[in-house]
């Protein structure tokens, strides 16, 4: 497996970063994971600007311009012969000096990596069963627009997820509502209207999100941004999460409670199947 370090293509066993990097001694740095179908990253355009404004946000210097990231994300691709694929980009402050100033890291960490995608069998899909997480995120909070490398309540809620056998888990923000899963975006089903979180409620703006609001408005489907607790969320119509990495998954069940099943949660998952097929043909 090669690996893209600052520059660089080097072998996984080469591709080392300082124990004084701030990614790795603060979390202080900026992700994001692209679906690469049939060799190219679907919706790049989309990963790449939240990129590029979580590295702003954080004003961390990216190395290289856009159109060689690109460049430099295919031929990774290429080297690897991994066309159907999870593409990671990491962006690090680098080595400073110590303590949380950022003085003195002028010369960030750029990374990308490569991981097997999950299989999606469209005619088994995966339903999951999810269990509300006990870490609260803040309402409101400005940093939840970008990924940031820092991400311990998901881990903590994944951590619950896996030590109580569920596939997932829904995390609440500080006001009480359901606001979105570890790694994706929540959606549910209230009389054939497609409803999610606003992202003024403390969610990522995930790019899978926007493709599913499309999507829904495409199919003439009502959408809607709400609030909304786990007791509500039960008696949905139907729900499911939204992720590059698995692309939309039904909800089964939440807190050992099974939830309604909506031909609609298909619909939107075989479309959503179709659109990665069309724009990465």
């Amino acid at each position: 497996m090669h690996v893209f370090l600052n520059g660089r293509f080097v072998p996984e066993e080469c591709a080392v970063v300082s124990v004084f990097d701030r990614g790795f001694l603060y979390g202080d740095g900026v992700f994001e994971t692209v679906l690469v179908s049939n060799g190219r990253p679907f919706r790049w355009a989309a990963h790449l600007d939240r990129f590029q404004r979580g590295a702003e946000f954080l004003k961390i210097k990216l190395s290289c311009s856009p159109a060689a990231l690109h460049r430099f994300a295919g031929q990774l691709i290429a080297k690897n012969q991994m066309p159907e694929a999870l593409l990671r980009l990491t962006l690090s402050r680098g080595v400073g000096v110590r303590g949380y100033s950022p003085q003195g890291a002028t010369a960030p960490t750029l990374v990308m990596t490569l991981h097997a995608a999950p299989k999606v069998n469209l005619k088994n899909p995966p339903r999951w069963k999810l269990i509300t997480a006990s870490p609260r995120l803040p309402a409101g909070e400005s940093q939840a627009q970008f990924k940031t490398a820092n991400k311990l309540s998901q881990i903590l809620a994944r951590a619950e997820a896996d030590a109580a056998g569920a596939d997932e888990a829904l995390l609440l923000n500080t006001d009480g509502n359901v606001v979105e899963a570890s790694a994706g975006n929540l959606f549910w089903i209230e009389r054939n209207t497609i409803c999610t979180p606003p992202l003024a409620s403390g969610i990522l703006p995930g790019v899978t999100r926007a493709v599913v609001l499309e999507i829904s408005r495409s199919l003439g489907l009502k959408t809607r941004e709400a609030q909304i607790t786990p007791a509500k969320l039960r008696r949905a119509a139907g729900a499911f999460v939204s992720l590059s990495s698995w692309g939309v998954v039904e909800v089964q069940s939440l807190d050992g409670h099974k939830l309604e099943v909506s031909a609609l949660t298909a619909l939107i998952r075989d479309r959503y199947w179709a659109c990665v097929g069309v724009e990465n043909a």
